[in-house]
């Protein structure tokens, strides 16, 4: 039977390089000069810089975390559950610092979440929605066993004010590969 559809609270999960943690007031200069970094902002900024960081700490009905690596701050995750128990799932979003791109800690991080999502929140399905020209982050969910589902068009407007598509991507819980 799967726990109650409660509010969640921050969790505090540990991988063998990364720990995700509540969000912090004192996090938001360092998550605010991964998110000023072009290849980050490219995918993150849709206004300016200020309101995006803001928008971490208050996103209705996320919960934020911190990826954090020996006591670096590397990067941002946030999940959200749709607990309506004929639609129930969740879904992620991430940022990592350029610096730590590349180099497995997003997969981990997303492991890690999954696994609580699945495995303590009770979920089938996670779903993820990047720009649909971000195949970088694209092939990162696939090797995690993140599915193609479509392409919302013109679903995201981006900095300089146009509209992008956005490809939906869904992970159901059998699906979560380990390591690869």
């Amino acid at each position: 039977m799967p726990p109650s559809p409660t509010s969640p609270t921050s969790p505090t999960l540990r991988g063998p390089r990364a720990l995700l943690r509540p969000i912090r007031r004192d996090d938001r200069a360092a998550l605010a000069a991964i998110l000023a970094e072009p290849d980050v902002a490219r995918w993150w900024i849709h206004g300016d810089l200020e309101s995006t960081v803001a928008g971490l700490y208050d996103e209705p009905g996320s919960v934020p975390l911190t990826i954090e690596v020996d006591g670096e701050v590397a990067g941002y995750i946030q999940f959200s559950e749709d607990i309506d128990p004929d639609y129930r799932h969740a879904t992620l979003d991430l940022f990592l610092s350029t610096a730590w791109q590349g180099r497995g800690l997003g997969p981990e991080a997303i492991r890690l979440v999954a696994r609580h999502l699945f495995e303590e929140r009770g979920h089938h399905r996670i779903t993820i929605d990047p720009a649909a020209a971000n195949e970088r982050a694209i092939r990162a969910y696939e090797k995690l066993g993140f599915r193609r589902v479509g392409i919302m068009r013109a679903y995201e407007r981006g900095a300089d004010g146009t509209w992008r598509d956005g490809l939906l991507m869904d992970l159901l819980r059998d699906e979560l590969i380990e390591v690869r």
